[in-house]
């Protein structure tokens, strides 16, 4: 599948943490094409498998997340206003006028509404409104509603993938589709390859409530290698440029703590050598990405994480530029190729 139709089709799919299903399907039947083995765990975690030359070795991981955030429902009131529970990171002051989407027995519509400024009282205008005081409506009354949806049902943002040109994109859910993208590229560049060792291309769940995905399957699958790819803060204007990444400039290497520096040199190798873009992003305080699940899984794994540049995180309109989707797959299936046992019997911190 065209990597475009394959974010596309992730993007516009519902998938908050621990209810995922719907991405999945779509990640499964694409990578079913492409891998040798494919397979969905129990917390729900799809795992490709492209089987390498020597499997006696422990396989490299590769991970980015399918989950997005977003809400559950967690009352309909007596009128048929639906309060919401948040899933994940919601900033409270994009929510006011937003469209989402109600996914129970039937396909619900929804605006989000708030006191409208006029009825504000003078402090109100200058913060954002707490979660606690919005609310959904539907243009429906609680009767009718109950018969389409419940309590407990998920709520995500109603938007679709939209292109500006023929290389950016904007959309809900890209943190971190864009990393499954990414995924789904370096498949593509090792369909008719056969890497030294086995790797497990895995799109982890429950990333935003805690890495949970990520903890489990890194767990199962013991890795000698593991690289996360995951989206990063790109450039805008009053944006700090040393907490933010350019787009269009490739994939940003993590430094820190849960990086290995053997993996960071070879991956800055390979990029050197296929004459593929990247940049450097220092991270002292790991802990927020699937990049750390893998490190501390077992009795340690040597790790590396890649970052998407994506602007307007935790948002319904992400903005990422498909060029470092591809080249962070192309990146990665090189890394795969060129791993061998002089890579791994070296890796040491010494």
């Amino acid at each position: 599948m065209d990597l475009k139709q394959f974010l596309a089709n992730l993007s516009n799919a519902p998938g908050i943490s621990g209810l995922e299903r719907e991405v999945s399907e779509k990640i499964v039947s694409a990578w079913q094409e492409l891998a040798d083995e494919v397979n969905v765990d129990t917390l729900g975690n799809v795992i490709a498998w492209k089987k390498g030359k020597d499997s006696k070795q422990p396989p490299i991981m590769v991970a980015a997340h399918q989950d997005e955030i977003g809400f559950l429902v967690s009352e309909i009131d007596k009128e048929g206003f639906i309060r919401l529970e948040p899933i994940g990171g919601i900033d409270p002051r994009l929510l006011p006028g937003q469209e989402v989407v109600i996914w129970g027995k039937e396909r619900v519509i929804g605006i989000v509404g708030a006191r409208p400024p006029h009825l504000q009282k003078p402090e109100e205008k200058e913060k954002a409104i707490p979660l606690d005081k919005i609310f959904v409506d539907c243009g429906e009354k609680k009767e009718k509603l109950q018969k389409k949806i419940k309590v407990g049902d998920p709520v995500t943002f109603n938007q679709e993938l939209e292109w500006f040109n023929e290389n950016i994109c904007t959309g809900k859910s890209l943190d971190d589709r864009a990393g499954v993208a990414a995924l789904h590229q370096a498949l593509i560049e090792l369909k008719d390859l056969k890497p030294e060792f086995d790797v497990a291309f895995v799109a982890t769940v429950q990333e935003e409530v805690g890495i949970r995905g990520a903890i489990t399957s890194s767990f199962a699958i013991k890795p000698g290698i593991g690289i996360a790819v995951d989206v990063g803060f790109a450039q805008r204007p009053g944006q700090e440029k040393e907490h933010s990444i350019e787009a269009n400039k490739g994939p940003a290497l993590g430094i820190g703590p849960h990086v290995h520096p053997d993996i960071l040199a070879r991956l800055q190798k390979i990029s050197g050598e296929n004459d593929i873009p990247t940049q450097f992003e220092p991270s002292p305080h790991p802990g927020g990405t699937d990049a750390y699940a893998i490190q501390m899984s077992r009795n340690g794994v040597a790790t590396a994480l890649l970052s998407i540049p994506l602007a307007n995180m935790h948002s319904p309109l992400e903005v990422i530029d498909i060029r470092d989707v591809r080249r962070t797959g192309k990146l990665i299936a090189q890394f795969c190729i060129q791993a061998d046992v002089e890579l791994v019997e070296g890796l040491t911190c010494l």
